[in-house]
């Protein structure tokens, strides 16, 4: 058994592409490398060169190997579909020129959703019809990523989306076949939704083909949640801290993935304001020798 560790661009701040604030890519490449990770997440889909000879090259130099890539899209709005699939098959490209393995698909933050990130009984659910075809776009990329580009395809769940709580999570699993879609765990955003992802590992280890290591601050979460703050201005009041300051038990996630004979990637996923007043780097570095503490 191998448990690798990564890390991803939004441990930068990089949440969408065109953000003027991102930083330079070769800067993130050069600070992951040097915070000790020898892997990373292609972040949103332009983010990256495109050009697989250009991020190759970079990514030989750094002695870096590309993990996989987030579609973070709308997928509960059939308008915004074509949006969705051009998000998809340009990750998938990407994945696939790399050899890299794990797509992963978020449903966006969606208006409806947003106030209530963290209060699963007063979130609005979708109609049946919304939440059918919302399954349907989700098996057709799962089925693409899968069939025709070889890859592993998950379903993140993701605060102030359509795909967030427990009983969403368990049903959704339940209605879309294991062999096109499994599930990529995110500690924080687990706790974020109020659920403990030590007893969902439990449940549900043998779907789980991806971790997202990211640790929550209490205080700061009961304050957002009480708030109804934006999932953004929640990231730059600092909800997810660095790994082992907050809630998440990854002393208990190691023994979970040890017992399973977990083998892969988990990577860790610090979403932060780009602007903001910590370093990523040091933070970066930080969570690397905490990891490396507790046995990872």
């Amino acid at each position: 058994m191998a448990i690798k560790i990564g890390n991803a661009p939004c441990s930068w701040g990089v949440e969408f592409a065109d953000d003027p604030r991102n930083p330079d890519w070769r800067t993130v490449l050069d600070e992951c490398k040097s915070a000790g990770f020898h892997g990373i997440e292609l972040g949103p889909v332009g983010f990256m060169p495109e050009d697989p000879v250009v991020l190759g090259d970079a990514l030989a130099e750094r002695d870096l190997e590309l993990i996989g890539g987030v579609v973070f899209r709308p997928f509960h709005d059939p308008d915004k579909w074509d949006d969705v699939l051009d998000g998809s098959i340009r990750t998938c490209k990407a994945l696939a020129a790399h050899g890299a393995q794990h797509l992963v698909l978020i449903d966006s933050i969606s208006p409806r959703r947003a106030p209530t990130a963290g209060r699963p009984q007063e979130a609005e659910q979708m109609t049946a019809d919304e939440w059918s075809i919302y399954v349907e776009c989700i098996r057709q990329i799962a089925i693409m990523g899968t069939e025709e580009y070889g890859l592993t395809v998950a379903i993140h769940p993701h605060a102030g989306g359509f795909h967030d709580f427990e009983d969403e999570v368990e049903r959704l699993l339940g209605e879309i076949d294991a062999a096109i879609l499994r599930l990529c765990l995110d500690t924080g955003h687990s706790h974020y939704a109020g659920f403990d992802p030590v007893a969902f590992m439990h449940k549900h280890m043998d779907r789980i083909s991806y971790m997202h290591f990211k640790d929550i601050d209490p205080a700061v979460k009961a304050n957002v949640i009480a708030n109804r703050t934006d999932f953004y201005d929640a990231c730059g009041q600092g909800i997810f801290c660095n790994l082992g300051d907050g809630e998440t038990d990854f002393r208990a996630v190691r023994q979970k993935l040890i017992v399973a004979g977990f083998d892969g990637w988990c990577t860790v996923e610090q979403d932060c304001d780009p602007t903001g007043e910590t370093s990523p780097i040091s933070d970066a570095r930080a969570n690397r020798a905490y990891l490396e503490t507790i046995g990872f």
